[in-house]
C-alpha cells in the first residue's frame, strides 16, 4: 500500500543517475532563458506597434474631458444600438464611476479593451476564415487554440514577463490580446461553415468567385456569429485587464489589487462593481449591434 509512484523524484532515490523533477523545471528555464535573447530581437520590433498604440489610446482617452468623452460614448452607443434606454445605461453608469471619482481608471481600462480587441479581431478574423476554407488548418489550429483557452490567465504572463520589461505596455497587451482572441477565431471559422449549402450552390450558380462568395454571401451571413464571437473576446478582455494589473496594466484592476494588498475592503467592492458597470456596458452594446444584424438578416 505504501508503495510510492514510479516518479523522478522516487526513482532519483532508488538510482542516483535518474535525475530529480526540479531538474526538468530548471531544465525548462534554462532553454527558456538560453533563447531569451535571441527571441527577443525577431519579437520586440513586431510588438512594438501595440505598445504605441497601447500608449496613445491611454492618452486620448484621458486627455479628452469627460463632458466630451461621456456624451460621444452616448452617441456611439445609439448609432449602435439605436435604442435610449441603452443610452441611459451608458450615461448612468459612466455618470456614477465619475461620480466616486473612477472616471480615469475606467478610461485606461476602456482604453486598453479597445485596442486589444480591434487587433483580436484584426487577427482573429482572418484566421477563423483560413480554418473555414481548409480542413488541414482548422485541424492544426484547434490544439493550439484549445491550449490557448485552457492554460490559466496568469500563465499567460511568467514567459512575457522575462521578455519584456514590467513598463512596456506590450508585456500585458500581449497577454489579453493571446487570452481573448479564442471565441472570435472559433465563432468565425463556425459561422462561415453554418453557412447553407443550398446558398453556396445558389452562388456557384450565378459564377461567384471564392473570393466574391466570402465577402458577398459567407461572411455576411456568418455575421451574427462573428458578433458573438466580438462579444465574448471584448468580455475576456476586460476579464484579463484585471489580472495583468499584475504587471502594471492600468486601469480599475489596479484599484482591486491595491483593495487586496492593503486589504481596503471598501475600494476593492467599489472597484469591482465599476468592472461589473464597465462589463454590462460592454455586453449590452455588443449585443444591440448583434440584435441589429439578426433584424436586418430577417427582413
Amino acid at each position: 500500500w505504501d508503495t510510492p509512484f514510479p516518479s523522478l523524484d522516487a526513482l532519483h532515490d532508488a538510482c542516483a543517475a535518474i535525475p530529480q523533477s526540479r531538474a526538468l523545471t530548471r531544465g525548462l528555464e534554462e532553454g527558456f532563458l538560453g533563447i531569451k535573447d535571441s527571441l527577443k530581437v525577431v519579437v520586440d520590433p513586431l510588438t512594438q506597434p501595440l505598445s504605441w498604440a497601447l500608449n496613445e489610446a491611454l492618452w486620448l482617452m484621458q486627455a479628452v474631458p469627460w463632458w466630451i468623452m461621456i456624451p460621444a460614448l452616448m452617441l456611439i452607443a445609439y448609432a449602435v444600438g439605436r435604442s435610449l434606454k441603452l443610452v441611459a445605461l451608458v450615461a448612468i453608469c459612466f455618470g456614477f464611476l465619475a461620480f466616486v471619482d473612477y472616471y480615469d481608471y475606467t478610461m485606461q481600462t476602456l482604453a486598453i479593451i479597445f485596442v486589444c480587441a480591434f487587433i483580436c479581431v484584426l487577427f482573429g478574423v482572418p484566421i477563423g476564415i483560413a480554418m473555414s476554407r481548409s480542413d488541414g488548418v482548422q485541424r492544426a489550429m484547434i490544439p493550439v487554440l484549445d491550449m490557448l483557452q485552457t492554460l490559466p490567465p496568469f500563465v499567460y504572463l511568467i514567459p512575457l514577463i522575462f521578455l519584456f520589461s514590467v513598463t512596456e505596455p506590450k508585456l500585458y497587451g500581449i497577454a489579453i490580446i493571446l487570452y481573448a482572441m479564442v471565441p472570435v477565431i472559433r465563432l468565425t471559422d463556425l459561422g462561415i461553415r453554418l453557412v447553407d449549402k443550398d446558398v453556396i450552390e445558389a452562388a456557384d450558380a450565378f459564377g461567384m468567385t471564392k473570393r466574391q462568395k466570402l465577402f458577398g454571401v459567407q461572411i455576411p451571413l456568418a455575421l451574427p456569429n462573428i458578433m458573438a464571437g466580438v462579444n465574448q473576446t471584448i468580455m475576456m478582455s476586460l476579464a484579463m485587464v484585471v489580472i495583468a494589473s499584475l504587471v502594471s496594466a492600468p486601469g480599475l484592476g489596479v484599484l482591486v489589487l491595491r483593495g487586496i494588498r492593503s486589504l481596503e475592503l471598501g475600494v476593492g467592492l467599489l472597484s469591482g462593481l465599476g468592472i461589473v458597470l464597465l462589463a454590462i456596458i460592454l455586453d449590452r452594446v455588443t449585443k444591440a449591434a448583434l440584435a441589429r444584424i439578426n433584424a436586418g438578416q430577417s427582413r
